[in-house]
């Protein structure tokens, strides 16, 4: 998301830079060129402060935009260390309340929420059902939170339909994608999934993405019986390059923010089932045909949303 705004503001009106605070390099091509990339090297974001510092000195910006709490964290503590002339934005990528609620957390993140929030200059939330639940928690007036929902490149979205399907066999065909890791609920959709293929044997689920819990869910799909049925196909630059033959998109997330994976299904016109994760979400896809949201966030129900979308959007070939 940040690549993608970077590349997508006025070169002639701003001077960009990408501040890479754990990562050694940006992936080729992911912004144009007239973005100045510094790679910061550190070992993790808690101990980048002085190259962060020197970085922000260095380069003396109008505007610094952070976008993870902790990191957030860390460029509102240094706020009085910067340039005078350096307005600090910060965008919330998760709904607050619930990351606290399953995160493990440190206990004084609610009080790094309220102290140091209020330091940012502006704050950008994705909904306004985010906007609202952080505004409770960091004790904000909502005029400090602007809306602003994720950029999307709707050209390489609508390109995608032009490649062929990646999807071998009669489906119906899901496609998941995250980071595979607890909050994005994907032990839920695997349990749920044993379901659908119970009615629909030649059901598949591709997930798309990495993360701590690979080794887990790949365990999981076993035990299962799914280890045929499901492919992690790891880490995806343009996750839209497997909606052609998409049956559906599914979001299995315990708690959201407003994901772009979502978004960009949506923008081109999939069907979606979604847990209820955020309110965001569920305002997102209220009243929207050929979208289905779960009563809870369960395997029970993610199952039972599931098979009502592939029972209505499925329409298996018949051959002659």
């Amino acid at each position: 998301m940040i690549a993608l705004l970077a590349g997508g503001l006025s070169q002639a009106k701003y001077e960009v830079h990408l501040g890479l605070v754990t990562q050694a390099a940006v992936e080729p091509g992911l912004v144009p060129d007239g973005v100045q990339v510094h790679a910061l090297g550190a070992r993790r974001v808690r101990t980048a402060a002085f190259k962060l510092l020197r970085l922000i000195w260095q380069v003396r910006p109008n505007v610094v935009l952070s976008g993870v709490a902790h990191l957030n964290f860390l460029v509102l503590l240094l706020k009085p260390l910067l340039p005078r002339s350096a307005r600090v934005l910060v965008r919330q990528s998760v709904t607050a309340s619930r990351s606290l609620e399953h995160d493990k957390l440190p206990p004084y993140t609610r009080f790094l929420y309220r102290r140091l929030y209020r330091r940012a200059d502006r704050i950008i939330c994705q909904s306004r059902a985010m906007a609202a639940d952080l505004a409770v928690l960091a004790g904000l007036e909502q005029e400090a939170i602007a809306v602003l929902p994720n950029p999307l490149d709707l050209a390489a979205i609508g390109s995608a339909f032009r490649a062929p399907s990646r999807w071998p066999g009669a489906g119906p065909n899901l496609l998941a994608v995250g980071r595979l890791a607890p909050e994005k609920g994907f032990d839920l959709l695997l349990v749920a999934m044993a379901q659908v293929v119970a009615e629909f044997p030649s059901a598949r689920l591709t997930i798309l993405g990495v993360g701590p819990q690979e080794g887990p869910l790949k365990g999981l799909c076993h035990q299962l019986g799914l280890a045929t049925v499901v492919t992690f196909a790891g880490y995806q630059r343009h996750p839209y390059a497997y909606f052609p033959g998409a049956t559906l998109f599914v979001l299995s997330s315990r708690y959201e923010g407003m994901p772009n994976a979502l978004l960009e299904a949506v923008a081109a016109g999939l069907p979606v089932v979604a847990t209820p994760a955020s309110g965001g979400i569920e305002a997102l896809l209220a009243g929207k045909p050929h979208s289905w949201l779960a009563g809870e966030v369960s395997a029970e129900a993610l199952a039972a949303a599931l098979l009502l979308a592939v029972r209505t959007v499925f329409q298996p070939e018949i051959a002659d």
